[in-house]
């Protein structure tokens, strides 16, 4: 689709013949000038896929923060001997 708008097709005459909305050739051609350099107003899929990535392993941290913040507080509240200093019996 891309190539054939970028060949002198309009997304309306390609979206009667194929069947996606206009909105979404435009759209797929938009990107596809993102990832080819084209233009600069937006991200590349490979920035998405990246921002994805980190949001996923920020989150992931957070609760993994969140437990240990946890476990630290039930470990002052019991009064473990050797509570946070990694010396707690076995």
């Amino acid at each position: 689709m891309v190539e054939l708008v970028r060949a002198g097709r309009t997304p309306e005459e390609l979206a009667k013949e194929f069947h996606p909305s206009a909105q979404s050739i435009r759209t797929w051609v938009r990107q596809a000038d993102l990832d080819d350099g084209r233009r600069q107003d937006g991200l590349t899929s490979a920035e998405k896929d990246e921002l994805t990535r980190l949001r996923r392993e920020n989150k992931l941290l957070r609760e993994e923060k969140e437990i240990l913040r946890k476990a630290a507080f039930f470990a002052r509240e019991t009064d473990l001997p050797g509570a946070g200093t990694g010396l707690l019996p076995e």
